[in-house]
């Protein structure tokens, strides 16, 4: 019986849906019992491929996302509507902005040496750039969070640097508004 199928579909070959069908009446033929009707096995390999397609749970996540509120001196981390994480921050001071409107995440590093006019800092930890210079990370230097002190970018303590490190991904989306 296992060869009248494998003849027939093996001169039907040459389709990705054959070669599935075929393996799949091979694997049953090992563990079921077997039918007088040859048909009925080729049927049943179809109805049992198409179901293990249609029954593949589908995790629709939701969009993950960042919100800086430079009035508040406050990030906080998204998952839809749920809000994963809320923390205090520092962003830019007047003479030197954090620049408002929707970016993305574009480069992540765990350490970084960011240097710019006024300021050459090494080991900065956990920086997650999301425009231009502009990064979201961790400040060992100060401890002035709430406060805007930065050249531009948004400082985080770097235990909460590092939680919203791993939460976020390349490309999450960063929203500053003031």
């Amino acid at each position: 019986m296992q060869t009248w199928i494998r003849s027939n579909l093996i001169r039907c070959a040459g389709t990705f849906g054959t070669g599935v069908v075929m393996m799949l009446v091979t694997l049953l033929s090992w563990s079921s019992p077997t039918t007088s009707d040859p048909q009925s096995v080729t049927a049943n390999a179809i109805s049992i491929h198409q179901n293990t397609i249609a029954s593949k749970p589908r995790s629709i996540s939701q969009p993950r996302w960042i919100e800086i509120d430079l009035s508040e001196q406050r990030l906080r981390a998204w998952q839809g509507k749920k809000l994963v994480y809320s923390f205090r921050v520092s962003t830019g001071k007047r003479s030197t902005p954090t620049p408002v409107g929707k970016y993305a995440i574009n480069a992540k590093y765990r350490i970084n040496r960011m240097r710019g006019r006024g300021y050459d800092i090494s080991n900065v930890p956990y920086a997650m750039y999301f425009y231009r210079g502009y990064a979201i990370h961790g400040a060992y230097w100060h401890n002035r969070f709430g406060t805007p002190v930065s050249h531009g970018c948004i400082n985080l303590p770097v235990k909460q640097a590092r939680k919203l490190y791993s939460w976020a991904r390349m490309g999450t989306r960063v929203v500053v508004r003031r």
